[in-house]
């Protein structure tokens, strides 16, 4: 569906404190979230706006987005499974 939105709280809900505690103490992890999060927004915009792009670069954007997540996403686990 078009413009979604996709941030990791809305992807991830049941890791919404872990993803606030590691913004806050992780700078690397704060960075890549604010990456993730401007790389979704400018898709959104993207989609709602109807602006021209052409879909090669719209499908970069998406890459880059999952990329990101998926790596973002590893170092919740990690993080996850290491403060039990």
């Amino acid at each position: 569906m078009l413009g979604e939105n996709h941030s990791l709280v809305n992807e991830f809900p049941e890791l919404k404190k872990l993803i606030a505690k590691l913004v806050e103490s992780n700078s690397t992890f704060a960075e890549d979230t604010k990456k993730y999060d401007s790389i979704d927004n400018e898709i959104r915009t993207l989609e709602l706006e109807d602006a021209p792009i052409i879909d090669e670069s719209m499908h970069q954007l998406k890459h880059q987005r999952s990329v990101l997540k998926d790596s973002l996403y590893q170092r919740l686990m990690k993080s996850k499974s290491s403060n039990k």
